[in-house]
């Protein structure tokens, strides 16, 4: 190094793509100001956002969870087929499968990485974000598919409602008991929800128990769900039962 050359910065490190530039793993913090808007950042940057939504799916064994919500959606189709129209288990049977598969989502808030991803997670608030209503909606869409051209009591309006709320429950239970047991928010709902469909109960927050097209109810599930999912974007879910 000569003398002039003392004191003067460092360049910064080039995406891969530029001439003798580093590896993906070695690549500087910051981004070159003069390729901000270069063809060969935007696509390393795009790949990047994908395989960390791909290492994000599969630390949460989202896999597993659309298998077991496919499972869920055989298992709807089958009982709408043997079910009656009418009565108590006409309405319970259904309940039952969407509860199941809002425990499911709620299982895939769990991290196996624990408070080292939230301390260099810059991106994981969007990814606790977009993953549960990801899977909300792929659950909705899943059993609606499910239970077309059949009779299923409440209708598709109902089987949103539905859903949403006892995901909200869920996810609940995530940030209180952690992901592996957020499956016990759900379930005890369910287990106050099905006497409530033969006790007339009137509370909006008895969702179930309400006629499909109740306003109160619908407005009392869309908030368990959002609150559900605010507090498992901005805080995540509990690393364990004895944190």
């Amino acid at each position: 190094m000569t003398a002039a050359g003392v004191g003067r910065p460092a360049p910064e490190l080039a995406p891969p793509g530029a001439g003798g530039s580093p590896g993906p793993g070695r690549v500087g913090r910051g981004q070159p100001a003069g390729l901000a808007g270069s063809p060969g950042w935007a696509g390393w940057a795009g790949w990047a956002g994908l395989r960390l939504v791909r290492l994000h799916a599969a630390s949460r064994r989202v896999l597993a969870c659309l298998l077991v919500l496919a499972v869920c959606a055989a298992a709807l189709r089958t009982a709408l087929h043997w079910l009656p129209h009418t009565g108590v288990f006409s309405r319970q049977i259904p309940l039952i499968i969407e509860a199941g598969a809002a425990g499911v989502i709620g299982v895939t808030t769990r991290s196996p990485f624990g408070e080292p991803e939230r301390a260099t997670g810059r991106w994981l608030p969007w990814l606790r974000l977009a993953l549960p209503v990801a899977l909300a909606g792929t659950a909705v869409g899943a059993l609606a598919a499910a239970s077309a051209s059949a009779h299923l009591a409440g209708g598709s309006v109902g089987l949103l409602r539905d859903l949403a709320g006892f995901t909200g429950t869920a996810l609940l239970a995530a940030a209180v008991l952690g992901g592996a047991l957020s499956w016990i928010g759900p379930v005890a709902y369910l287990a106050v929800t099905l006497p409530a469909l033969t006790g007339r109960w009137a509370t909006p927050w008895v969702w179930p128990a309400r006629p499909p097209h109740d306003r109160g109810a619908a407005i009392c599930a869309c908030l368990v769900f959002a609150a559900g999912v605010a507090v498992i974007t901005l805080r995540g879910a509990r690393d364990s039962a004895r944190e």
